[in-house]
C-alpha cells in the first residue's frame, strides 16, 4: 500500500496548500493522511464562535468536512495552541509526530517550507521545523526509543516535500521560498479543492481571495524536494512516488 502524510499548522491548511494532491493521489489508491497541530482556535475570523474553545470545536468540524471532500483516509487534529508553536518545546512536538509517522509508515512526507508557505505564517515555519525532524528521527532506533516495541518499528521515510509556489499573497511581508522541483498536475480536483477549502465556513471572508490566487495556479500544486532516501540530482518531477520503492520496509 503506497501511503502519503501531510503535516499542517491549521485547519484549512490541508486543503489550501495540498487538497489537489491529497484528492490526486486518493483517486490512485494511495492511503492518505493528514495531522494538523493545531484546531486553529486564534484565528482572526470567528465564524460565530464566542470564544475560542467554540472556535477550535467548530473548525476541527469543518476539518473533518473538507477530509472527507478530499478523501483523507486519516486525519488528525492536535491539541497545541494556534499562534503559539515556536514557543513550543521542539522534543515534544517532534516526538508526537515521530509515534505518527511510526504509526502510520508513508513513503511520502508533505509539509511547508520553512520560510511559511505563500502567507509566511510563524505556525507554518514550525510545522515545517518539526515535520522535517520527524522526517529524519523516525527511521532511527536511537531516537524516541520508549515508543518502539514489537508492534511499532522505526519507520524511514523515502521522500519529504516542501510546499512551494510561483507567487506569494499581495500585502504581505516579503516570502522566499524553495523553488518547485515537483509540479503535480490537479486537473479536475481544483474544483474539488476550491470545495474542501469552502467546507471551513468560518474562514469565509477568505474564500474569494482563496479562489482567486488557485485559479492563477494553472491547475498545478509545486512542491521542493527536500530529503529523499535515494541519492542522485534532483530532476523535474511530476509524480510524488516517482523512485519509490513499495517494497521498502
Amino acid at each position: 500500500m503506497r501511503r502519503m502524510m501531510v503535516v499542517t499548522a491549521h485547519p484549512d491548511d490541508e486543503a489550501s496548500s495540498f487538497g489537489g494532491s491529497l484528492r490526486l493521489y486518493s483517486e490512485r489508491g494511495v492511503e492518505t493522511c493528514v495531522i494538523c497541530l493545531t484546531p486553529g482556535q486564534a484565528a482572526t475570523h470567528r465564524g460565530g464562535a464566542r470564544n475560542d474553545r467554540e472556535l477550535g470545536a467548530l473548525r476541527r468540524e469543518e476539518f473533518a468536512a473538507a477530509c472527507k471532500i478530499l478523501k483523507v483516509a486519516r486525519g488528525t487534529v492536535l491539541d497545541y495552541p494556534d499562534g503559539q508553536l515556536h514557543r513550543l518545546d521542539l522534543q515534544r512536538v517532534v516526538s508526537d509526530l515521530t509515534l505518527h509517522i511510526r504509526d502510520f509508515r508513508p513513503q511520502i512526507l508533505l509539509t511547508f517550507d520553512p520560510a511559511g508557505g505563500a502567507t509566511g505564517h510563524t505556525d507554518h515555519s514550525m510545522a515545517s521545523v518539526f515535520a522535517t525532524l520527524a522526517f529524519h528521527w523516525a527511521g532511527r532506533s536511537n531516537r524516541f526509543p520508549d515508543q518502539l516495541s514489537d508492534s511499532l518499528v522505526a519507520h524511514r521515510v523515502q521522500k519529504l516535500y516542501y510546499a512551494s509556489s510561483n507567487s506569494v499573497l499581495p500585502g504581505r511581508q516579503p516570502v522566499t521560498m524553495a523553488p518547485g522541483t515537483a509540479h503535480i498536475e490537479i486537473g479536475k480536483f481544483l474544483e474539488t479543492k476550491i470545495e474542501a477549502f469552502r467546507a471551513h465556513a468560518s474562514q469565509q471572508p477568505l474564500w474569494a481571495l482563496f479562489e482567486e490566487y488557485e485559479r492563477k495556479g494553472e491547475s498545478q500544486e509545486r512542491f521542493h524536494l527536500a530529503a529523499a532516501v535515494k541519492r542522485g540530482p534532483i530532476v523535474p518531477e511530476d509524480d510524488l512516488f516517482a523512485g519509490v520503492n513499495e517494497e521498502a520496509p
